[in-house]
Formats: C-alpha cells, sequence, structure tokens
C-alpha cells in the first residue's frame, strides 16, 4: 500500500515489455511513485532516475522508470506544475516554441518571401523554358479544350450574316498571309460572346474568336476589326497566352509546394484554363502586339493605325477613360492610342527614308 502524497497527474501504467495498461496516478512522496486504484504501487524511483518525455502540445507525457515500466497521462499541465516546483523546469523547448508566437510571424514571413522570389524569378524562367520545349501537339491540344469549353458554357453561335462574315474573313486572309506561319497557321471563328461582349481573343494554337459584339461595335470599319485580329495574330505569335498559362501553372504549383495537394487544378488550367487567361495579357504582351498589329495591316495594304479607332471605341461608347485599367483586357486605351499613331508615323518615316 502507499501512504498519501501529493497526485501529480491521472493516467495510465504500462509494465515493461508489454501493452497492458492499469488506470494509476503519479504520486510524489519524496520518491515518484505509481499507484493503482486500490494504493498498490506499481513502480517508484527517485526523481532523478524517472525520465519524463518533454512536452510538445498535447501529446501525452510519458514518465519511464528504471524498470522498463512507463506511465502516461495527458495532464501535461499537472507534469508541468511538479516539473517547475522540483526541478524549475518548464514545459520543454519546443512547446515553448511552438507557444512563442513571434517565431511563428518570422516563419510566415519567410514562407512567404520564398514564395515570392520564386513567383518573381523562378517561374518567369521556368516558363520560357517550358515554350522552348514545347512540343506542338500540346497548343493544339490546349486550344482545342478551351474553345470546346466555351462553347459549352460561355460562347453561341455567331448570327452575323453570312455575307459580313465572308468579306471579315477574306480580310483576315490577307493580313494571316504576312504572319509568322503564314495563313494555314490560324483559323478564324465567328460567336455570339454573351457576357464577354465585344472581344476577339486568340488560343496558343492560333485559333481567333471574334464577337458579334465587337462586329457590331465597329458599324462597318472592317479595317478597324482586322486591326484588332493582327494584335491578336501577333499574341498567337509570340506565344503569349501559351505563357500566360504556364505562369498559371506555375502559380498552382507553387501553391501546392506551400499548402499542400489542390487535386487536378494544374491539369485543368492546361486543358481548361485557356478561358481565364485568353483574355488578359501584360501590358508588354499588349503593346508588343499593338505594334505587330501595325506591321501586319500595313503590310497587308491596309491602314496602319486602324487598331487605335477600336479602342477610341471603347473609350466614347464604352467609357474606357483610364490610362491603365488591371480588370480590363487591353488596358491604358488613350495613351495606347498614341502609341499606335506614332508606331504607324515612325513606320512611315521609315518608309519615305529609303
Amino acid at each position: 500500500m502507499v501512504s498519501d502524497g501529493a497526485v501529480i497527474a491521472k493516467g495510465e501504467w504500462h509494465p515493461a515489455n508489454s501493452s497492458r495498461a492499469i488506470e494509476a496516478v503519479l504520486r510524489e512522496d519524496g520518491t515518484l511513485l505509481v499507484a493503482a486504484e486500490e494504493g498498490r504501487v506499481l513502480a517508484s524511483a527517485v526523481p532523478e532516475r524517472a525520465e519524463i518525455s518533454a512536452r510538445v502540445g498535447s501529446i501525452p507525457r510519458r514518465v519511464s522508470f528504471p524498470d522498463g515500466s512507463v506511465f502516461e497521462t495527458r495532464d501535461n499541465d499537472g507534469v508541468d506544475t511538479y516539473l517547475h516546483g522540483k526541478r524549475g523546469a518548464g514545459s520543454g523547448l519546443i512547446h515553448r516554441l511552438e507557444q512563442f508566437h513571434p517565431r511563428l510571424i518570422v516563419m510566415t514571413i519567410a514562407v512567404m518571401l520564398l514564395a515570392v522570389s520564386i513567383y518573381r524569378f523562378a517561374v518567369p524562367v521556368l516558363v520560357e523554358v517550358a515554350v522552348l520545349v514545347t512540343p506542338p501537339f500540346v497548343p493544339e491540344l490546349i486550344g482545342s479544350g478551351t474553345l470546346a469549353s466555351l462553347d459549352r458554357t460561355i460562347l453561341k453561335p455567331s448570327e452575323l450574316p453570312e455575307g459580313e462574315r465572308q468579306a471579315i474573313s477574306d480580310g483576315f486572309s490577307k493580313l494571316a498571309v504576312h504572319s509568322k506561319g503564314g495563313q494555314k497557321a490560324y483559323h478564324l471563328y465567328f460567336r455570339d460572346g454573351g457576357v464577354i461582349g465585344p472581344n476577339a481573343f486568340a488560343l496558343p494554337d492560333g485559333s481567333l474568336i471574334l464577337t458579334d459584339d465587337l462586329v457590331k461595335l465597329a458599324s462597318g470599319d472592317r479595317e478597324m476589326i482586322l486591326g484588332v485580329l493582327g494584335h491578336e495574330i501577333a499574341h498567337v505569335e509570340g506565344e503569349h497566352s501559351l505563357r500566360q498559362l504556364y505562369r498559371a501553372a506555375g502559380v498552382a504549383a507553387l501553391v501546392m509546394l506551400i499548402a499542400g495537394d489542390v487535386g487536378s487544378g494544374v491539369e485543368d488550367i492546361l486543358t481548361q484554363g485557356g478561358a481565364l487567361v485568353a483574355l488578359s495579357y501584360s501590358r508588354a504582351a499588349e503593346a508588343e502586339a499593338d505594334r505587330r498589329s501595325v506591321e501586319l495591316m500595313r503590310a497587308a495594304g491596309y491602314d496602319p493605325a486602324a487598331l487605335a479607332r477600336f479602342f477610341a471605341i471603347l473609350e466614347d461608347k464604352l467609357g474606357d477613360h483610364e490610362d491603365a485599367s488591371i480588370l480590363s483586357s487591353h488596358p491604358g486605351t488613350p495613351q495606347r492610342q498614341q502609341d499606335i499613331r506614332n508606331y504607324a508615323a515612325e513606320l512611315e518615316g521609315r518608309l519615305q527614308a529609303r
């Protein structure tokens, strides 16, 4: 039997080399001992010879005795109180680190800085490498998958008269002849854009989608429409949409690295995600496409600055007066109008100087 001593904690006692568990209490009465409910002593030792595990969160504590038996308890606070009074010890380094929130803040900041560095420096390099090694079937897969997805969800068959579509297609063919890859590298599709509104966009495989709303917005100005299509051809030539898709996939991979598995996110982006990024490019890519449109229009014998009229319409009819807009697929319309006209004049000056 055991005399009454200060109860440290309640838990279970496990004999040496056995999984058997006996409900017991851990007491301190000059020695450290474990007693069964009826008072029978199960194990004892001087405190210096008993090993008490460090506190790690809410994981049960283990008190190991010289005979190999173990007392296990979830009363971490009770064990901590005993240790503090007996040895002046605290809850254990790991537990204190867990509770020291400034360290958690520092770790969070470090992870954020790492993520930003990867996004800023590593992702762009990997994107360029991915573009270089991309086999031809990948853009075709992305293009066909995206167009099919758009046709199922957003786009509807075009309601433009056949004569109007044919006239625009003929002009587009003259334009595409002067592009990289030639006329066969591009396919023009007419669609009712629905919520997309007046727009045109290109997919990585050379598919260009022109919405009825944009044709109606042009009010018969076919050269303006062709200027927009020249702009979209330039996006295909520069592989801008492919870069956007790979960048999106890189961001998804970064999220997976930090947060764990996000399911089939990367696969969805590569096969169906074109609809999410085809309407959004960097300002540098937009400026490059504007200049290329001027070159293609001039080569085909059209007004090289016709694209500027599209932005003028956006400004006048749709109220787009911003010099830069994060939400717009064609940001900075006033400045872009001037840049397009300036570049057209520059090309004209070069021609006259020859």
